[in-house]
């Protein structure tokens, strides 16, 4: 599980430091190969075994579904393979970094889900100020879910 958040920087090769906690947790659920997509307003970063199961359950679907050949095309098509290295950071290409608008300054936020995001500092502390009032109409919603 990826919790918490974590400000960091993105070197000028690309390479981006993966805190010790989200390490941690690659170690003991996952190995040192991970796929790196650009979404909305920042970077997933996904185990490559979560990353498989998505690609597995779009395989199940109809390959003539419009939404999935969109999602196929729109998203699928963005991931790239990177791998953890001995010291602990990742490599982000060029285009990946760029599609996901980061530069320097990142926060890595991890969610308790089975991926976590890289955002850049300044997007992310926007959308938390624009998304922080809706914070308790998300817990009642969770809350009539059973959560």
């Amino acid at each position: 599980m990826f919790r918490g958040r974590y400000l960091h920087t993105i070197d000028p090769k690309g390479r981006l430091s993966i805190p010790a906690k989200f390490r941690e947790a690659l170690k003991s659920d996952y190995d040192d190969k991970l796929v790196v997509v650009p979404n909305e307003s920042c970077l997933e970063v996904h185990p490559l075994s979560e990353w498989q199961r998505i690609e597995q359950k779009l395989m199940d679907k109809s390959i003539f579904d419009p939404d999935v050949k969109k999602l196929g095309r729109l998203y699928i098509s963005r991931a790239k393979d990177t791998v953890l290295d001995k010291a602990g950071r990742i490599l982000i290409p060029p285009d990946v970094r760029e599609q996901a608008g980061l530069t320097k300054d990142v926060t890595l936020v991890g969610g308790g889900r089975r991926h976590f995001e890289v955002w850049d500092r300044g997007r992310f502390g926007e959308f938390e100020r624009n998304n922080q009032d809706e914070l308790p109409s998300v817990f009642d919603k969770l809350a009539s879910l059973g959560v």
